[in-house]
């Protein structure tokens, strides 16, 4: 835990009397909106290529370019994203991330080519990383108060966790009642709405100028850095496996670039992203235990939709059904419960429970058998896993932002997102090579049926993700620091445990 006496508490600055307290959930309703529009997009597609592909004459092996340009751009820039909130305004970059997405998706939903639906979803992932980089950094800010906090990260951990699981059921209606091009024209009205709200009732904002961090050449490093890692991860690593050359060259040039950045940054007198950030225990332990976990749970939100579809043979409509419930859970406890759990135990004593049960739902599927249920055998790990991230990630939230200054919060917004997409994509292409190397070796000649070769290739995987979590379960309470008083005893200023705890949010 940052030492308060070394980090004083800095308000944020006080609401206008014509923007009211209830001004302030409105605006974080508004910029839920946001983020919401742009996770949905990330797997909104998945259930709507079959059709892409169909209408715009996409090759298989171009087909998933549909998804990796959009992970590319938003991946890559979010870090640089959220360093710019900081600097220009975090407001006048979220609005100009909205602006950008809002055309983009217009632009997708009219593309006549692959070629340029490629090049557009390209440009809504740029959009998309301006847009969500900076909106954790707002909300701190904007609820200073430990338990307003906690409240509004839960409201925002749930819209940002939940987002998957709701745009696999969206894409799934979208594309089967009207068509593809409306998983993208459904943007528009949205994008609109969102940014007639925000300039409403985001409140103005001013950054600390260029003159704090306009290093040209650290951000090209890192933003190459992360752009090359993202696609070597999506695209070579995907397609052969670690140990193939291009695999390894790229990421080689990616490890490269980013020490070249590292040494940049610690050298220059006006970095761009001030490595001070990182010296925060909380905040570098969260944003690993983050990485491992989201690592672990996309095996879940991808071969878990396999499983269903290509094993149980479901359609997209009820694929998306079946994940109903891990949503409203999520939704349950992030926003009605997370803020009093967080209040009364603490952030690190909440986030360790959730991971277990995390691990828990992972670990049930690597039992799940060809023939399943979906009541008996997939229920139960959804429920788990929606019960872990609802508990778990509004801690975690609050504990990766709790080591940051005010003027790092942009940055430290961004880093959370960055650690989320980088750590999924890692995470989706080892378990599906796993899952895949797996179905493969049993389905050679003489060997069992595809489906029991599938159904095994999807336990291997989700016994790795269990692996992974673990890993961040280890983290969370080798790095993490607890509140510095026993629970229940006072600390400085008579505050409980928890408060202590919960305190450190008004850091920023």
């Amino acid at each position: 835990m940052t030492d308060q006496s070394e980090n004083p508490v800095i308000s944020a600055p006080s609401s206008p009397a014509a923007n009211p307290d209830r001004s302030r959930w409105t605006a974080l309703y508004v910029l839920c909106a946001g983020v919401l529009m742009i996770v949905l997009d990330a797997t909104v597609v998945n259930v709507a290529l079959p059709s892409i592909q169909t209408d715009l004459d996409f090759s298989d092996s171009s087909l998933a370019w549909v998804v990796n340009s959009y992970l590319i751009a938003f991946g890559g820039l979010l870090l640089l994203s959220g360093r710019l909130g900081d600097l220009i305004s975090r407001r006048d970059v979220f609005l100009v991330g909205l602006t950008v997405f809002t055309i983009s998706s217009l632009l997708c939903g009219f593309a006549q080519s692959d070629v340029m639906l490629v090049a557009f979803r390209f440009l809504a992932g740029v959009g998309g990383a301006l847009t969500a980089a900076v909106v954790l950094g707002m909300i701190v800010t904007m609820f200073p108060e430990p338990s307003e906090q906690a409240k509004a990260i839960g409201v925002y951990a749930f819209v940002a966790s939940a987002g998957g699981s709701v745009g696999l059921l969206a894409g799934g209606v979208l594309t089967q009642l009207l068509s593809w091009h409306w998983i993208f024209f459904i943007n528009i009205p949205i994008g609109i709405a969102t940014g007639y709200y925000s300039l409403r009732h985001l409140e103005r904002d001013r950054g600390l100028g260029f003159a704090h961090g306009a290093d040209i050449l650290g951000a090209v490093l890192i933003t190459s850095s992360l752009m090359l890692g993202v696609f070597t991860i999506v695209e070579p690593a995907a397609k052969d496996g670690w140990t193939d050359p291009t695999t390894l060259l790229c990421s080689l040039g990616s490890f490269l670039l980013l020490v070249g950045f590292i040494i940049r940054e610690s050298t220059t007198g006006n970095p761009l992203i001030p490595l001070r950030i990182f010296r925060s225990r909380n905040v570098s332990g969260a944003n690993a235990v983050q990485a491992l976990t989201v690592a672990g749970m996309f095996g879940m939100f991808f071969l878990g939709v396999l499983y269903i579809q290509k094993v149980l043979g479901y359609d997209a409509l009820e694929t998306g059904l079946a994940f109903l419930p891990t949503t409203l859970v999520m939704g349950t406890l992030s926003v009605k419960f997370s803020e009093p759990l967080i209040m009364r135990f603490g952030a690190r004593k909440c986030l360790i429970p959730g991971l277990v049960l995390i691990a828990a739902g992972l670990a049930l599927f690597t039992r799940v058998p060809v023939d399943g249920s979906y009541l008996v055998d997939v229920l139960p790990s959804t429920l788990l896993l929606g019960t872990g991230v609802g508990v778990s990630f509004p801690s975690l939230m609050t504990l990766a932002m709790s080591g940051a200054t005010k003027e790092d919060a942009g940055l430290a917004s961004g880093l959370v997102n960055t650690t989320a997409q980088v750590g999924g994509a890692i995470g989706l292409a080892v378990l599906a090579t796993i899952a895949a190397t797996r179905t493969e070796d049993l389905t050679a000649p003489g060997k069992i049926p595809t489906a029991e070769a599938l159904t095994s290739g999807y336990h291997v995987a989700f016994l790795v993700a269990v692996g992974l979590v673990l890993a961040a379960l280890v983290v969370a309470f080798v790095v993490l620091e607890p509140a510095k008083a026993p629970e229940g005893d006072e600390g400085p200023d008579g505050m409980t445990e928890p408060e202590l705890e919960a305190e450190v949010g008004t850091t920023l």
